[in-house]
């Protein structure tokens, strides 16, 4: 199923929708001063998307979003910085509504195996300061408004680990 377009009918909840409980990540690393954050592609949908996904039962939001990021971007060295938003919206066959935790991550990871290769079938690294067109509106909205917020957390988490490198060599 290709969707065009998302319009205002995927954000309105509809009656007697099954609930899903999701968390994803804002994975973020640091590039020659730049900050670039991982992307996925997702298949049957246009642009990329944040890595995101529903939680199993008795998973808490963070194991959940380390296994969708290892799923949909292939990165499994990420560390939670911070809470970033919760967003909800229909999931994109509209068979139930998620509720998505997304958290800020840092990795110094490239690259890896991305883990469901069949229905995510890339990923890269834009930089934060140029997305390029995603998916979902809600997640560049999320990625804009919270731009300076991810600058600032990533950049002191990664001065912080520059400095602890530093001083154990």
């Amino acid at each position: 199923m290709t969707l065009m377009s998302v319009d205002h009918t995927w954000y309105e909840k509809p009656a007697g929708i099954r609930v899903r409980p999701s968390a994803g990540g804002v994975v973020a690393r640091m590039e020659n001063g730049r900050i670039l954050i991982a992307l996925a592609r997702e298949k049957g949908l246009a642009g990329y998307v944040l890595p995101k996904g529903g939680r199993e039962p008795g998973e808490d939001v963070d194991s959940a979003a380390h296994r969708e990021i290892a799923e949909e971007v292939g990165l499994t060295r990420v560390r939670r910085l911070a809470d970033l938003a919760v967003l909800e919206r229909l999931e994109s066959e509209r068979r139930f509504w998620s509720v998505i935790d997304y958290g800020l991550y840092l990795t110094d990871q490239v690259s890896g195996p991305i883990g469901d290769p069949e229905n995510h079938p890339g990923m890269a690294w834009c930089d934060l300061d140029r997305l390029p067109d995603l998916f979902w509106p809600d997640e560049r909205e999320l990625l804009e408004a919270k731009r300076e917020f991810i600058r600032q957390v990533v950049m002191n988490a990664h001065a912080a680990d520059t400095g602890r490198n530093h001083e154990s060599s």
